[in-house]
């Protein structure tokens, strides 16, 4: 817990920074908008049905599908940037409605009275409409505010840190503690700025002009120190560290943060992780500079970025054509292999093994219209499926997407039959399940490879060294251990990594 609580602060920060930026972003463009949507009778329909569309966009997906959107106009399509426009977006929905809804109530008798004193429009607006309106459109932002707050904590996949990194990552290694932590902060963080944004809306109502004056002038502490803390970095004329990417699953926390250890061992230089990315936002990450190294599986890169539709093809050969498709398409470098494969595996049951005599996945044929699979999010729509799927004519009578720390427990429990596991996963003997051996060779070889963007290779070369020093430090049974002391035994990936940079450091 510690080390949970020492990560709070810039976690925490980062989370208000989204949040206050958003809602100013989204209040600006909104009560505009929608002072010209009650002068322009036919701009009203048009834009509340717009922000309407956006707001059923399911929030992750409107977050990720800025990162191709801002990539395609040449903009930082990782990190804070899209986390900002897709937070913007969504909250503009209620303070707009509110806006045009809190100007179209105010009772026609005022804005005749107004008029009728010679008031100009402008002065009718701002000295009659929008004061009178202004609890309305505070009751607006209140409610932008809670959801703000809320959708903020999904900026992780996309490169933002924030209090979802606590969540993100607590649901891939089953750290209940570190979940506990990332709701209750983002809980405790909406409460008090809709406490805040209340306080104003008490003192617009009922004329409490020193709740009025406190409520707004801890919003403009809290907005100062969240801009004084982002903007602190480019005023530092500290080296800028070298970033380590993960994607969002056990093995990935623990090789980033062991990268991490082990470039700052050997070569002094600073380091900071970006977990939690998705697999195609990790590879663009890299290509367009913003992370400077990951971790990355050759089946993966062959499939997804190089577009491959043949999956099958031999270890050696893939591997080349990896390396070449990163120097020659994006100018990465394939530093290094670590020396194990994490392949996807169908797996099941032991017991059900014995029971039906399951030996390779070819023995599922028959059986797989009375069976269930499950497997991770994107598994089923990756080449590898299909490629399987056909190669061994498999027909099952269910397939289960579900989050990847989620598999196990649903092969335990019996509400699936066979899932997609990874081969490094200490899990697999940990839930007595059993591989499936690929004898038609179907699943394409996914050697672990340490990724380095261009940066590294102009200004870092002694990192690259460094990286190479990895090659083969790392078997399929050492990667497996170290997984399950996350997974089953709750250890920290960090300290799991530590243990491993401490260990090599001294064997070589």
């Amino acid at each position: 817990m510690t080390e949970l609580l020492a990560l709070l602060p810039s976690y925490l920060t980062a989370h208000l920074q989204l949040t206050l930026l958003a809602l100013l972003l989204s209040t600006g463009l909104s009560v505009p908008l929608g002072i010209a949507a009650t002068r322009i009778a036919w701009l009203e329909q048009p834009s509340l049905a717009l922000a309407g569309i956006i707001q059923t966009v399911p929030s992750l997906a409107l977050l990720a599908a800025m990162v191709p959107v801002l990539a395609a106009l040449d903009l930082q399509s990782i990190g804070f940037l899209p986390a900002i426009v897709g937070l913007t977006l969504y909250g503009v929905l209620p303070v707009l409605r509110n806006t045009v809804t809190g100007i179209a109530g105010v009772d026609p008798a005022l804005k005749e009275a107004a008029r009728g004193v010679g008031m100009t429009s402008r002065q009718q607006l701002l000295r009659v409409e929008l004061p009178l309106a202004m609890p309305v459109i505070v009751a607006g932002i209140r409610t932008a505010t809670v959801w703000v707050v809320g959708i903020a904590t999904l900026s992780t996949p996309v490169g933002a840190t924030s209090l979802g990194n606590y969540i993100f990552s607590g649901l891939q290694t089953r750290n209940y503690a570190a979940i506990l932590v990332g709701c209750v902060a983002a809980a405790g963080l909406a409460l008090l700025l809709d406490g805040l944004v209340r306080a104003i809306e008490v003192g617009l109502v009922r004329r409490r002009r020193g709740r009025l004056v406190a409520a707004l002038g801890s919003i403009a502490l809290l907005y100062a120190y969240a801009g004084g803390t982002l903007a602190a970095p480019m005023f530092s004329d500290r080296e800028r560290p070298i970033v380590v990417g993960a994607k969002s699953f056990t093995e990935q926390y623990i090789l980033s943060a062991a990268i991490a250890g082990w470039v700052e061992h050997q070569t002094g230089r600073p380091t900071s992780l970006l977990q939690s990315l998705g697999s195609l936002v990790a590879f663009d990450a890299v290509d367009s500079g913003e992370v400077d190294v990951y971790v990355d599986y050759t089946g993966t890169i062959w499939a997804n970025e190089m577009g491959r539709a043949q999956v099958r093809a031999g270890r050696a050969e893939m591997l080349e054509g990896v390396r070449d498709f990163l120097e020659a398409g994006h100018g990465m470098t394939l530093a290094t292999t670590l020396g194990f494969e994490n392949t996807y595996a169908l797996t099941v049951r032991a017991a059900d093994a014995d029971r039906f005599g399951l030996r390779t996945i070819g023995d599922l044929a028959n059986l797989a219209p009375r069976l269930a699979i499950g497997a991770d999010v994107e598994f089923f729509a990756r080449p590898e499926w299909p490629a399987v799927r056909d190669a061994y004519g498999l027909n099952f009578r269910e397939e289960r997407a579900m989050d990847a720390s989620l598999m196990y427990q649903a092969a335990a429990t019996e509400e699936v039959d066979v899932i997609s596991a990874y081969t490094t996963d200490g899990r697999i003997t940990a839930y007595d399940l059993l591989v499936l051996e690929d004898d038609r060779g179907a699943i394409p070889p996914y050697d672990a490879i340490v990724v380095a963007g261009a940066r590294l290779a102009r200004d870092a070369p002694d990192v690259l060294d460094a990286l190479a020093r990895l090659g083969g430090a790392i078997d399929a049974e050492r990667m497996r251990a170290m997984n399950l002391r996350v997974d089953e035994r709750g250890e920290d990936p960090a300290t799991v990594a530590a243990a491993f940079v401490e260990d090599l450091a001294g064997g070589r």
